[in-house]
């Protein structure tokens, strides 16, 4: 340990970051799912230096060598070191990527993961770029919910959701791809699984994370406009409408401060209300603007069904309608496989299984158009 030397995260030589964050900082925040660091390293020996913080949710991280994941395992809060690899080859370079595989987390705003930076006794070397950049958006689906835990284990717990083996990382890895999650668990569109209107990905969108809150979340930069002109996707993948889907089969959400109300209804023989689909409609369109605002030249893929079909006509049509009045072409709706009984992971969620169906139809249909 005497002979290795300390690089803080903002001098290192060489380190791609991934996800979402405020590049000024020290340490360095990783809010979202999948949000790490990447480095190019020779040496025998590799620590991270972490700071921990969280009420109830303990943040989860991973981390691959080489491509290999190699280790995943809850934090503890306080400052700590993390051995990434030990012993090995000191003439040989290292890919070594350390990511987050907690989602950001809406409901406790001190759930916090900051690096200060890494040990070794190596040298860093520049991490090549990959021929494409991809951003998922979605709910618990690409929080990688289920995707951890056996079948039957239904607690929501930090444990059971991931980064590391889900259909994103699946796709971006089929594809050689860098990527980024934008993803939480329980929300949707117009309102999220029990029909709270606050709850909807768009409304935090432009956000660097704009659904952590909190003093400490906002000190870090959380609540900043992300700089869409630092990372331009090629394409952009939206997983969203399970939860505005779930939202038809619970009560009304009632503001208790003004009596607002809000409910996806459904009619007296079970089909769907018009003006309640005709709302989610146009807040597909409205996010579709939004992302295009956004990323004037991505590719923009509407993925759905591995929870169900139900919203399958309605997202379509909302598709059909934006290119009708916009002439945007680079506009397209993809059904992924659906769940099934030998697919389910843990929480009725899919499973690995189902990623890897779901990951085998995104990375054929990208390949076509990228």
């Amino acid at each position: 340990m005497n002979d290795l030397k300390y690089y803080p995260t903002q001098e290192l030589p060489y380190c791609r970051i991934h996800g979402r964050t405020d590049r000024s900082m020290q340490p360095l925040p990783l809010f979202w799912t999948g949000s790490g660091l990447e480095v190019l390293v020779n040496g025998t020996e590799l620590w991270i230096d972490l700071e921990v913080d969280f009420d109830f949710h303990e943040p989860w991280a991973a981390y691959r060598v080489d491509g290999a994941l190699m280790g995943r395992q809850m934090l503890l809060p306080g400052r700590q070191s993390l051995c990434l690899f030990r012993n090995m080859s000191p003439e040989a370079v290292k890919d070594v990527f350390f990511f987050r595989e907690l989602q950001a987390m809406s409901e406790d705003p001190a759930c916090r993961l900051l690096v200060h930076g890494f040990k070794t006794d190596g040298t860093f070397f520049p991490v090549p770029d990959r021929p494409y950049k991809l951003e998922f958006i979605g709910d618990s689906i690409t929080s990688g919910e289920g995707t951890y835990g056996a079948v039957g284990d239904q607690p929501w717990i930090p444990m059971f959701m991931s980064a590391s083996r889900h259909y994103a990382a699946m796709t971006a890895q089929a594809l050689n791809a860098d990527f980024r999650l934008i993803s939480q668990g329980g929300w949707g569109v117009v309102c999220g699984w029990d029909n709270n209107p606050h709850h909807a990905l768009p409304l935090c969108y432009r956000q660097i994370c704009g659904l952590a809150c909190g003093p400490a979340n906002e000190a870090l930069g959380a609540q900043k406009p992300n700089p869409f002109e630092e990372w331009r996707p090629d394409a952009v993948i939206v997983n969203l409408g399970t939860n505005d889907n779930g939202a038809f089969d619970q009560p009304a959400w009632q503001d208790e401060s003004t009596g607002e109300t809000f409910q996806n209804k459904r009619n007296p023989d079970g089909s769907l209300e018009a003006a309640s689909v005709e709302r989610f409609e146009q807040g597909v369109i409205d996010f579709l603007k939004q992302l295009r605002s956004c990323n004037p030249d991505a590719h923009i893929v509407w993925a759905y069904g591995m929870l169900g079909y139900e919203l399958t006509l309605p997202i379509a049509h909302a598709l059909d309608t934006f290119r009708k009045e916009t002439g945007d072409t680079r506009i397209s709706f993809l059904q992924l496989p659906n769940t099934t009984e030998e697919t389910i992971g843990s929480r009725f969620h899919p499973g690995v299984r189902s990623h890897e169906r779901a990951a085998g139809v995104l990375s054929e249909y990208l390949k076509s158009i990228l």
